[in-house]
């Protein structure tokens, strides 16, 4: 098989780092991760160089290997956004994002807490004794039960 490709590129030369180049971006359209777009990068810089110097077959794919490596290792630094942060991050926080939202109480808040409508659900609350039509802060969470305050 080695001996194949090494006869292929030297047949060929620069069309073929040109070729699998190509090739490999092709298959990162149909392949996850965003890898496959370094390697194939880096065959078509070798490619280039390929047309520049009169290098043996092995030379050059030590050049594509280390290109690969470096491009992929830079490209994934550059590209890549830090998992850790979001443009959203309470995103799947239901009860978070009411998080300092003022609402009027359609029910009295009891010692044993309430209700609180909001939007298309109804929430459990707990907060001091307040009326009916009382405006209120969402102050925090605790579990799926909202904490509230009355607003100033």
């Amino acid at each position: 098989m080695l001996e194949f490709l090494e006869t292929v590129f030297l047949r060929y030369g620069a069309w073929s780092w040109w070729v699998l180049g190509l090739v490999l971006l092709a298959l990162e359209l149909v392949m996850p991760g965003f890898v496959l777009v370094w390697f194939g990068l880096a065959a078509i810089v070798v490619g280039l160089l390929a047309l520049v110097v009169d290098w043996s077959v092995q030379t050059l794919a030590l050049i594509w290997g280390i290109a690969s490596l470096v491009l992929l290792v830079v490209g994934r630094r550059f590209f890549m956004r830090d998992p850790g942060r979001s443009a959203e991050p309470l995103l799947n926080d239901r009860a978070g994002r009411l998080v300092g939202r003022v609402f009027t109480l359609s029910e009295p808040l009891g010692e044993n807490g309430g209700r609180l409508v909001v939007d298309d659900g109804t929430w459990r609350i707990t907060g001091p004794l307040m009326p009916a039509g009382a405006k209120v802060v969402v102050k925090g969470v605790d579990g799926t039960t909202l904490v509230v305050a009355a607003t100033e």
